[in-house]
């Protein structure tokens, strides 16, 4: 009897840490444990990932919020989807530089300039306002197989 109570107790423990160090939110939509790492940090208006996938084109604001944000923060699309940035003119100059490299805008204070990069390949991409990279303009984008 007492080795039955052993097991049944040791079970719910496992089922409980399951559950605490599960995957992902429901509806594929990331999270803080996203494998974005610290990078959102610091960025007040990060909440997951938006869900654009299956959209040709997807709109990214430059100097969001208090016109230090991308809104939103983190997309996440499918190969082929391009993202426009289109500047507030709010926050001052701004640009939008991937991490790494593989694009680079103009530092521009504009409203309504854009940007455009279309995402071919399923990657995980950090980009960031170089000037404002330390106040929390920092953005992601998350291209997958749907």
């Amino acid at each position: 009897m007492q080795r039955r109570r052993v097991l049944a107790g040791l079970a719910a423990v496992a089922g409980s840490l399951a559950g605490c160090l599960g995957g992902g939110s429901a509806g594929g939509a990331g999270g803080p444990n996203d494998s974005y790492g610290d990078w959102f940090d610091g960025v007040d208006n990060y909440d997951g990932e938006v869900d654009r996938t299956g959209e040709s084109e997807t709109t990214v604001l430059v100097g969001a919020d208090d016109g230090l944000a991308f809104e939103p923060a983190a997309v996440r699309l499918s190969p082929g989807t391009t993202v426009v940035w289109e500047w507030t003119g709010d926050g001052g100059a701004h640009n939008v530089q991937a991490e790494g490299g593989g694009f680079e805008s103009d530092l521009v204070d504009d409203e309504g300039h854009t940007f455009e990069h279309t995402f071919s390949e399923p990657s995980l991409v950090r980009y960031v306002c170089d000037p404002h990279r330390d106040l929390g303009m920092r953005g992601g984008v998350r291209v997958v197989e749907e």
